[in-house]
């Protein structure tokens, strides 16, 4: 469920907070069992969260009645924290910073999700809870560690869930399942209330069907909090509008599919889609942003996650994951020399990324390039998990913001994603060319079926025509051209460019009109109908079959100083007439 959707309906008392909050957790009830959940918060205490909305106005609170889920290394208060390890749990007195903001602003908590333990991981399958399975096929892995916040979004059990992201924990989950995944600029979040990873790089992650979404989530949740170190004032306050007019991809030979041409194809086909948009897409050199990626596992920072969880391990060897104990054993070997040569390195190839920046605004990569099945992750863990840090693991390293990004599909309906990497502060701008792009490529929500709504289309947003783009940059495709009942009038309002008419149902006196038959995502019908203006409605057009649909409708007083072009049957035959520009 998109939360302007919901925030929609709640708006017209079409539904309530608590009508939706049992609904919520009767699907969650009925749902398979992807081992996306590590606990559900008591349903007493959910529904009076929604019954205490009753008596405010939805438009009080900016996520006013959304249902949201929470990664289990994110403090809610009275419920377990467990960070995927039942034996390091406890019960935190209060909630994460972030997660309050989001409370206070309307969201209503609903559960923890499931994680590769400790967040150390990108597939999980590192959990005594089960390996989380993908949303789209149950063979596959979901993606880690933020797995469940991932496939509860995807399945449509919640309408959004926060992650953590240090490798890429926020980006990879949300390619393998058709999400919009925001990776935010180091220090935008609070971490206070968070299991610590990497405490100097983690980042709290934000999972969404849309980027629009994301970012009204966003705009809640940042804020600068004097209780966490980490905490940027000035990352917090930047919304960070960008021009978009260079997307840099790495040079052909830097590219890694790790023998998936599925992924391949589908990386080529969303840079000519880009290119489309009316970015300008440039080759960079991607080794400088490989290098500093190796550096996240290969040098001292794995010491990181030793120093958050280290001591609980060696107290509690056989509560710790084999593979996670074996990964975070690794950090007790660095020294501090080790650690400042690790810096200074840091430090050179940050440098060497200006050269690329300074050709590009917005980096583009694929966000992983391949994914794995469970049997293919527990036989190889650790090589396979590397493999999909490849375009993840510099970008906290680098202090970079980063969007994953729905791309498209594979021959066998497994989803593919790209993440747009920009600058420190550029959140917004990418969240912006990300909705752009969302639309472009995809036509599906999450793993929720691509249910589609005919729509008829009288004049300047049919075929060639000047706001054809508005349906085109949605996914719709041209079902047929007909004609409608002969029960309308055709008008050519004044105005434009563009010049458009108006299409009038009238009682007498009417004609048939020419008219394409446009089959539109119904989950974008919503943001197409937004951008009509008066005197244009969506309303029902009869055509000459007898059948109803969805169609461009012109209000009576529309035609008052508007040109009569009926006898001429359609709009394509008065731009002939006129011959002027469509």
């Amino acid at each position: 469920m998109l939360i302007r959707e919901l925030l929609a309906d709640y708006r017209a008392r079409r539904r309530t907070p608590a009508e939706v909050m049992e609904q919520v957790l009767t699907r969650i009830a009925g749902a398979p069992e992807r081992h996306a959940w590590i606990s559900l918060v008591p349903r007493d205490r959910v529904l009076a969260l929604a019954r205490d909305l009753a008596g405010k106005s939805p438009d009080s609170l900016p996520l006013y009645g959304v249902p949201f889920a929470i990664k289990d290394n994110i403090d809610l208060a009275g419920i377990p924290t467990t960070a995927g390890c039942p034996e390091y749990a406890y019960t935190p007195s209060q909630s994460a910073f972030v997660v309050q903001k989001l409370i206070d602003a309307g969201a209503i908590p609903v559960g923890k999700t499931n994680l590769d333990q400790f967040a150390t991981g990108l597939v999980g399958t590192r959990s005594p809870h089960g390996a989380c399975q993908n949303s789209f096929d149950p063979s596959y892995i979901s993606g880690g560690s933020s797995s469940g916040s991932a496939v509860v979004v995807a399945s449509g059990l919640v309408s959004f869930s926060l992650g953590t992201d240090t490798a890429g924990s926020g980006r990879v989950p949300a390619a393998f399942n058709n999400l919009v995944g925001l990776k935010p600029t180091c220090g935008a979040l609070s971490s206070s209330g968070v299991v610590p990873a990497c405490r100097s790089l983690d980042s709290i992650s934000i999972f969404c069907l849309a980027a629009e979404d994301a970012e009204r989530v966003f705009a809640v949740a940042r804020g600068f909090d004097a209780r966490d170190p980490y905490s940027n004032a000035r990352a917090s306050d930047t919304t960070g509008p960008i021009d978009v007019v260079r997307v840099g991809v790495p040079r052909v030979s830097q590219l890694n599919f790790f023998g998936d041409g599925e992924y391949s194809r589908l990386f080529d086909e969303t840079v000519k889609t880009v290119t489309a948009l009316g970015a300008r897409v440039v080759e960079v050199d991607f080794e400088p942003f490989i290098a500093s990626a190796r550096l996240l596992y290969e040098g001292p920072w794995v010491a990181e996650r030793y120093c958050a969880v280290g001591e609980f391990m060696e107290k509690h060897p056989e509560a710790v994951y084999p593979v996670t104990r074996q990964i975070i054993s690794g950090g007790k070997t660095p020294t501090a020399i080790e650690a400042f040569r690790a810096q200074y390195r840091l430090r050179e190839l940050r440098r060497a990324t200006e050269a690329a920046w300074a050709n590009m605004d917005v980096l583009m990569t694929p966000t992983a390039g391949t994914i794995y099945r469970i049997d293919q992750v527990n036989a190889d863990p650790v090589r396979l998990n590397s493999n999909l840090g490849y375009y993840t693991n510099f970008v906290n390293l680098l202090d970079l913001a980063a969007v994953a990004v729905p791309a498209g599909f594979r021959n066998d309906g497994i989803p593919f994603g790209v993440t747009l990497v920009g600058p420190a502060g550029s959140d917004v701008g990418l969240l912006n060319l990300a909705a752009g792009v969302q639309r472009a490529r995809v036509d599906r929500l999450g793993a929720l079926p691509a249910e589609q709504i005919l729509v008829a289309m009288c004049g300047a947003h049919m075929e060639g025509l000047p706001l054809n783009y508005q349906l085109t940059s949605r996914g719709a495709t041209l079902v047929r051209r007909t004609r409608t009942a002969p029960l309308y009038t055709l008008h050519a309002l004044p105005g434009g460019p563009p010049f458009k008419p108006g299409m009038i149902r009238v009682s007498q006196g009417g004609a048939s009109i020419e008219v394409e038959i446009w089959s539109v995502p119904a989950a974008l019908f919503g943001s197409f109908v937004n951008g009509i203006g008066p005197p244009i409605s969506i309303g029902k057009v009869e055509l000459q079959d007898g059948s109803r649909v969805s169609g461009c409708v012109c209000e009576p007083y529309g035609a008052d100083g508007a040109r009569d072009i009926t006898a001429l049957g359609g709009w394509r035959a008065y731009l002939e007439t006129v011959k002027m520009p469509a």
